[in-house]
């Protein structure tokens, strides 16, 4: 009808996004904010999704599944829930029998959630790994293993790498502890669906990881964590702790330290990874951490976030000489 003013691109070609024009096989796919070219490739967990006209074409591989237990009672579910829990006993972390089913299970793993600091918020202390008849036990920094006299034989092997130790286990298993408040539980696909404990139930939907010990399904996180306490006799966790309220003279330092997690030394990894959760936690763990090792909760709270971003392909350098250093030359 009449003329609009505007740039449009010649019959046959399509605006690529950024002010170009090409063929339909040259378009190019938006992932995280971030364009790729027509043929460009990229990791999406265990994936490699291809970038074909301005599609993606992906690899459907089952992945392994994680989940992360770090700091003072942070959890992500292997179907990526994150909440809080800060209870004071032993807790099914994860286990392979849930009631229903006829199976004896194969593993379970139980944390020690023990206080640390002075606020009542608690760290896992230790971790007990049952692999069939071995019992594993990881705490200072080592681990020893007792054989008991019932279950299978279950192979395992173990090796460091780096700061963490990790156990592997023959029947899809994995363990990656950083020898100190920090765990890291794979499993294998095979599971997907039939696990329970804190770390929810790996079918790749988070609204129902809040299932309780006996199968039911939870909004509350507290009363969900409460029902995977293995001894009856420690007390229930009633209420949320916030540490920063009880101290807040440590709330003003606490969100300074924290900041690099939302500052532009981890701005590669803003889009692939919500910074803002492990903010907050970081927030809490640096104002609970009170009766010594303040920077130890830190750099705890810090890790955990530079480990999902080098899982999202963001590797991010962020240690230095002043901040979590850590003496490579000791550890290789």
């Amino acid at each position: 009808t009449e003329c609009i003013s505007g740039c449009v691109c010649p019959e046959g070609l399509f605006d690529d996004g950024r002010g170009g024009c090409v063929e339909e096989k040259d378009c190019p796919c938006t992932h995280n904010n971030q364009w790729y070219s027509s043929g460009d490739k990229i990791t999406v967990d265990c994936n490699t999704c291809t970038c074909q006209k301005g599609v993606w074409s992906c690899t459907d591989h089952v992945c392994y599944g994680t989940c992360m237990i770090y700091g003072s009672g942070h959890y992500i579910t292997f179907d990526g829930k994150f909440y809080d829990f800060d209870g004071n006993c032993e807790y099914v972390a994860i286990q392979d029998f849930c009631g229903d089913r006829n199976s004896s299970g194969s593993f379970s793993i139980i944390t020690e959630n023990v206080p640390c600091g002075t606020t009542g918020v608690t760290c896992s202390k230790a971790i007990k790994m049952f692999l069939g008849k071995t019992e594993l036990k990881l705490e200072n920094k080592e681990y020893k293993e007792i054989q008991r006299d019932v279950g299978d034989d279950v192979v395992y092997w173990n090796r460091t790498v780096g700061l963490y130790l990790v156990i592997e286990a023959s029947n899809g298993v994995m363990l990656i502890w950083d020898k100190k408040t920090t765990v890291f539980i794979k499993l294998s696909p095979d599971y997907k669906g039939k696990v329970c404990g804190l770390c929810g139930n790996f079918d790749d939907k988070s609204n129902n990881d809040f299932t309780t010990r006996s199968g039911l399904q939870e909004t509350n996180a507290l009363k969900f964590g409460n029902s995977w306490k293995q001894s009856p006799m420690c007390p229930d966790v009633t209420q949320e702790i916030k540490p920063c309220d009880m101290k807040p003279h440590r709330k003003s330092w606490a969100e300074k330290e924290c900041s690099i997690i939302q500052s532009e030394v981890f701005k590669i990894c803003h889009s692939k990874v919500d910074p803002i959760p492990f903010y907050e936690a970081c927030v809490h763990d640096a104002c609970s951490c009170d009766s010594g090792g303040d920077c130890e909760c830190f750099c705890s709270a810090v890790a955990a976030y530079a480990q999902e971003c080098t899982k999202a392909e963001a590797c991010v350098f962020w240690r230095t000489p002043d901040i979590c250093p850590i003496f490579c030359d000791y550890y290789n």
